[in-house]
């Protein structure tokens, strides 16, 4: 398994599908629609295994010393084997290499306990996308040694 950035117009092509067909196609929402303004000033990172994306997440700031990670996901195959975790460790890395002090996010229900066990604490009840998908604004303070 390889983690890093997608750099070709394939790689993204193929990040975007990944993060469409798991978050948002079971909604039946558009293609663009697993895209934000965002997109241009955030790092990207991925996990191939055997030429195939299989996990991907996006970090960006919202400040100078808060930063946010967005669109985690896993192929469902893939999930629970730790690759959630190493593409969330390098996010955190980098970021936190940048300056981030309080790295934030929105988990959805079924996420809360991975980020829990990344010491993410729960702020609030967050949205409800789509009518129903329950999110949690999730927080996590950096300790510098």
């Amino acid at each position: 398994m390889i983690i890093k950035e997608p750099n070709t117009k394939v790689e993204f092509e193929q990040y975007y599908d990944l993060r469409w067909r798991i978050l948002r196609q079971p909604w039946n929402q558009p293609h663009g629609s697993e895209k934000d303004e965002k997109e241009n000033e955030s790092i990207h990172i991925m996990m191939i295994h055997n030429d195939s994306i299989i996990g991907c997440g996006q970090g960006h700031f919202n400040s100078p010393t808060e930063a946010q990670i967005r669109y985690m996901v896993v192929e469902e195959g893939f999930q629970g084997k730790g690759v959630g975790t190493k593409i969330l460790n390098v996010l955190e890395r980098r970021l936190t290499k940048n300056g981030a002090k309080t790295i934030i996010l929105n988990a959805r229900e079924n996420a809360v306990k991975f980020y829990q066990k990344h010491n993410y604490k729960i702020i609030e009840k967050g949205n409800i996308l789509f009518d129903v998908i329950e999110h949690f604004k999730m927080r996590k303070k950096i300790c510098r040694k």
